[in-house]
């Protein structure tokens, strides 16, 4: 059974305490992999690698530094497949997804933060005959990055990429439940010459090696994504040492369909948003607000197309919805249906575990969930469940819709529905979200901001913004 190593200091290393976790295969239920169970002591020497190697690193060329970058991300495209097949096996998601989506996408990441790097200019501001000033963006130092399960390396390079084009050096811990795709990437970046120290990959429990990463004392910013629980977590512990902190947390996201909508269009596209990744993304919009003059043809052909999708094995290349990621979140998923009946909704279809035959029979497998008849303000409308669980409400009037959309502590993500473009504007203007998609869904530009407002997060990730995170500007004034 294979055994994931660590990466400290330029090495593949085994965790200090010889012990390892169980990486369970989410379609069978089986345990495939051995994990890292890492703890403080192994943060510390990826700690005083990435001290070590800061000097030099931050002190590199933009144009070397981006070249390494650049040579990382070819290599990821010519892994593609094998990337592709072992997040598919290591998460659960179809391995068309991982093949079109995840791996493309974190070599995209790479890329681009390459190319960013070297547009990354500085500000001067001239005080008429008196002074001129500019600002210097200096890198931190060694920083923190935390990634979650549900995108495993799409997001562990999101973050990772920016901070090391800006010449920081990185810990950075994957979830425990998908630590595949980032020990592969560990191999990768060895054969692409990234210098030691550079970049060091922890692998283990957030209680263990991730609360010694933020609290440790010299690591001087942490970015994270996970759930809104955890980041206050996170908060607690880095705030008071005044350390950076860029944190993405959880969504409940609207998606607002109004009659006069590209029907079509929308519904292809609700599907996709619904229950991509089997939900398990933090855009997903996963309640439905539909105008109530198109309410039941909505709900006829919204049903008729979820009712055709085939839960099966992640592997097969025509399986478009696999497994959730693991046996405790299936549970959280399933207990999130029987509350949903308990407020008074009604299951129109799925609801339920699915079962399959073979190799698959024990594989953590839910068929995608379409619930009616709650109000905006019961748990199930409120608490983020991201799994394969949508609920869907009629609204008459824009004032209700808008209300139910920002009913809920999340303000993540939303999407709108409408041919009219002056509404989509001023219904977007009052949408408390970070994000507004209008007539589409996860279409991203990576130049823009991403991140939420209220309790999905605090600070912006993507393009420039995610370049000055990683850096402290210094304003230098020189009198005429």
């Amino acid at each position: 059974m294979e055994k994931i190593a660590n990466y400290i200091d330029g090495q593949l290393v085994e965790p200090t305490s010889k012990n390892y976790l169980e990486n369970v295969n989410p379609a069978t239920g089986k345990v495939y992999s051995l994990i890292p169970d890492s703890t403080d002591h192994d943060i510390e020497l990826a700690y005083q690698a990435a001290a070590a190697a800061f000097p030099a690193w931050s002190t590199t060329s933009i144009n070397d530094r981006s070249a390494v970058l650049s040579r990382i991300a070819d290599l990821i495209n010519h892994n593609l497949h094998e990337l592709a097949l072992a997040e598919s096996i290591d998460n659960g998601k179809p391995v068309s997804l991982a093949t079109q989506v995840d791996i493309p996408r974190a070599e995209s990441n790479i890329r681009f933060f390459a190319t960013a790097i070297q547009h990354f200019a500085s500000e001067a501001h001239i005080m008429e005959d008196k002074a001129i000033n500019y600002t210097n963006r200096k890198p931190i130092g060694v920083v923190g990055c935390i990634s979650p399960w549900n995108l495993p390396l799409y997001l562990f390079t999101w973050k990772i990429a920016p901070a090391l084009a800006a010449g920081n050096c990185v810990i950075a811990k994957p979830s425990e439940i998908t630590p595949m795709t980032a020990y592969l990437l560990s191999k990768l970046c060895i054969e692409a010459g990234l210098p030691k120290g550079v970049l060091n990959i922890v692998h283990g429990l957030g209680a263990k090696c991730g609360n010694a990463m933020v609290a440790h004392k010299k690591i001087k910013a942490i970015s994270f994504t996970g759930g809104t629980t955890t980041g206050a977590h996170i908060a607690s512990i880095a705030a008071p040492m005044f350390k950076k902190l860029s944190l993405e947390l959880g969504g409940k996201n609207p998606n607002v369909i109004f009659a006069d909508c590209d029907f079509d269009k929308m519904i292809a596209t609700t599907v996709r948003s619904s229950f991509s990744n089997q939900g398990q993304i933090c855009l997903c919009g996963s309640r439905i607000l539909i105008e109530r003059p198109i309410y039941e043809k909505f709900k006829t052909a919204f049903l008729e197309k979820v009712n055709k999708m085939t839960v099966g094995n992640p592997l097969s290349p025509e399986t478009r919805m696999g497994a959730v990621v693991s046996e405790g979140h299936m549970n959280k998923v399933l207990s999130y249906i029987e509350l949903a009946k308990q407020e008074g909704g009604t299951v129109l279809t799925g609801g339920s575990r699915v079962t399959l035959e073979g190799e698959n029979k024990d594989g953590y497998f839910i068929a995608p969930t379409v619930i009616e008849g709650l109000g905006p303000n019961c748990r199930t409308n409120q608490e983020e469940i991201f799994g394969p669980v949508v609920t869907i409400a009629p609204f008459d009037t824009v004032e209700e819709a808008v209300e139910n959309a920002n009913s809920t502590m999340y303000g993540l993500a939303a999407t709108l529905w409408t041919s009219d473009l002056s509404k989509a504007h001023k219904v977007a203007a009052q949408i408390d979200s970070g994000i507004v998609w209008i007539n589409t869904w996860l279409l991203r530009d990576l130049r823009t901001p991403f991140g939420g407002v209220k309790s999905s997060g605090v600070g912006r990730e993507g393009g420039f913004e995610a370049l000055k995170f990683f850096t402290e500007a210094q304003n230098v004034c020189i009198e005429l």
